[in-house]
């Protein structure tokens, strides 16, 4: 029999699904922004240069994006920093977007959108994460 200050087996399921779901789609995340989009940018391959210099920031932009991007894939794979790491990948996508519809153009608008909404699936199932370490931040319990 279960102790009253203990969850009942039932209700730990639906937990431990959507736990298993948000790893799943963080490393996935992780691994997409670490290979496919921030190696091009931090190696200069030729595909992201094109992309940064019809946006006219520069080399430097393209290394800084790159190297956000790496940070937020490693920043995912930390159960501590996952969730505020989330939140940081919600205000790259923003600005992702308001880059494609406004300087791109190449119709790839949805992209970003649909990021940010795993993002925030993220965040949101992450909040108990990210309230810990506000916490630990500003030494309360």
């Amino acid at each position: 029999m279960a102790r009253h200050d203990e969850p009942a087996t039932t209700a730990q399921t639906p937990g431990r699904a959507l736990n298993i779901t948000l790893w799943v789609l963080q490393v996935l995340l992780a691994l997409f922004f670490a290979g496919a989009s921030a190696f091009p940018k931090l190696t200069g391959h030729e595909s992201a240069r094109a992309g940064f210099d019809l946006i006219g920031y520069g080399d430097w932009f393209m290394y800084l994006v790159g190297a956000l991007e790496l940070a937020g894939a490693i920043g995912l794979l930390i159960p501590l920093l996952c969730g505020v790491t989330a939140i940081a990948f919600i205000g790259l996508m923003i600005g992702a977007f308001i880059y494609e519809t406004t300087v791109i153009q190449a119709g790839f608008w949805y992209t970003p959108l649909i990021l940010l909404v795993l993002f925030a699936f993220i965040a949101w199932g992450r909040r108990d994460r990210t309230a810990a370490l506000l916490a630990l931040v500003t030494g309360r319990r």
